[in-house]
């Protein structure tokens, strides 16, 4: 599929941050050492929707009208290539989904712990998926609820400036399966679980991960921990204060969970629309409440590539109930339990990625944009050959 059949219903941003890798990139690297996960990212995203990519050309069979459509590089990191993904995502969820009250449970690292979530990303947010987790799980158990949650969990490692602060997003099912299977343990309409208590749990559980990896030597390298105490110090940085774990209210109702956490599962640490201007020495982009910063171009894409996640790791993943060891077993029971209860809900979702798209832009790409006449796909025009210069005679 081209990113023309993707987002060209939509207005192009005046300013791209593919025209800030194109014009910075080379600055960039100069300036400081990238993995080669964050090279094929910024690589990816400067070739995005240009002909270097290939495509086809869409042709009005009624008015004539011809506009080229270059495929999209479908890298996740890339802010132009997620809105089919993210709705493609959201409407397999929607098949899921249990028809209960659900809530969002936000889990947060402390500041002194982003030095060494830079330094082994993936180690670092991997431990934050095993404490936040099993915390949920093993408090749901608990009496406060006495039972096995659903969780989907999706990690996000920016906050609005673009700084390093990993956080899990937790959409969490208001109620348990019973131990038993029997019987649907509903939550209270308004809360779910003792935040001051997930919180210490949280904290517990992922300084006894840590622990564990620094005994395995996982942070070797890691200049802090050159001095023998330096371990020790961060630990007892990070004990000292609570871990705040926030939880949201409820959602109105079970179709609006997915829709909701779909604004985070295909997000990127910055859109496109965000970004208010660019100049040869500064990029200005919104960040909330109003707010602006400006940062020169080499900065901006130093922060943007942080949140480059190693090829292949897993940034949504779901436990308990929606755990894919349980969806054709124990999510099924409930869904069982909960069915005579559960609402109609007759409205059709939409599959194909025309559909999809439709739904999103309100455009039907199959539909010329000047008449509304039928478009068909064809050939682009390839480059014209050079003429060879005839031999001197």
């Amino acid at each position: 599929m081209s990113a023309h059949d993707e987002c060209a219903a939509r207005e192009r941003p005046r300013f791209e941050i593919g025209d800030i890798v194109r014009a910075h990139r080379g600055a960039l690297e100069a300036a400081r050492p990238l993995s080669l996960d964050q090279r094929r990212a910024l690589s990816a995203i400067e070739l995005c929707r240009t002909a270097a990519l290939g495509g086809h050309l869409d042709v009005c069979t009624a008015c004539g009208h011809e506009q080229p459509a270059y495929n999209s590089c479908r890298n996740r990191h890339c802010p132009k290539c997620q809105s089919l993904a993210q709705e493609k995502w959201v409407t397999e969820r929607l098949a899921r989904i249990l028809p209960v009250s659900h809530f969002h449970v936000v889990f947060t690292l402390p500041a002194a712990l982003r030095t060494l979530a830079a330094y082994r990303p993936s180690l670092i947010y991997n431990l934050l998926f095993e404490a936040a987790s099993t915390t949920l799980l093993e408090v749901g158990r608990g009496p406060k609820l006495g039972g096995l949650l659903g969780v989907t969990a999706v990690l996000h490692t920016w906050t609005r400036e673009l700084v390093l602060h990993p956080h899990l997003h937790c959409i969490v099912t208001g109620g348990a399966l019973a131990p038993s299977g029997d019987r649907w343990i509903r939550a209270r309409a308004r809360y779910l679980l003792p935040v001051r208590l997930l919180g210490e749990v949280f904290r517990g559980k992922f300084l006894a991960a840590l622990r564990r990896e620094h005994a395995r030597g996982g942070f070797a390298g890691f200049n802090a921990f050159d001095d023998p105490e330096g371990f020790e110090r961060l630990c007892s940085a990070i004990t000292k204060h609570r871990w705040v774990v926030y939880a949201k209210k409820p959602f109105a109702g079970p179709q609006h969970v997915f829709r909701y956490l779909g604004r985070y599962t295909h997000r990127v640490g910055i859109a496109n629309s965000r970004i208010l201007d660019v100049a040869d020495d500064h990029v200005t982009f919104r960040t909330k409440d109003g707010k602006a910063i400006t940062l020169a171009p080499v900065d901006f894409l130093a922060r943007f590539v942080q949140h480059v996640l190693p090829k292949g790791y897993v940034k949504i993943r779901h436990y308990g109930l929606l755990a894919s060891s349980n969806v054709h077993t124990l999510l099924e029971r409930a869904r069982t339990l909960l069915r005579p209860t559960a609402p109609a809900d007759d409205a059709p979702l939409a599959t194909s990625w025309l559909e999809i798209l439709l739904a999103l832009t309100g455009r039907d790409v199959r539909r010329c944009t000047v008449c509304d006449g039928a478009v068909v796909m064809a050939p682009l025009p390839s480059p014209p050959t050079p003429t060879a210069r005839a031999p001197p005679s």
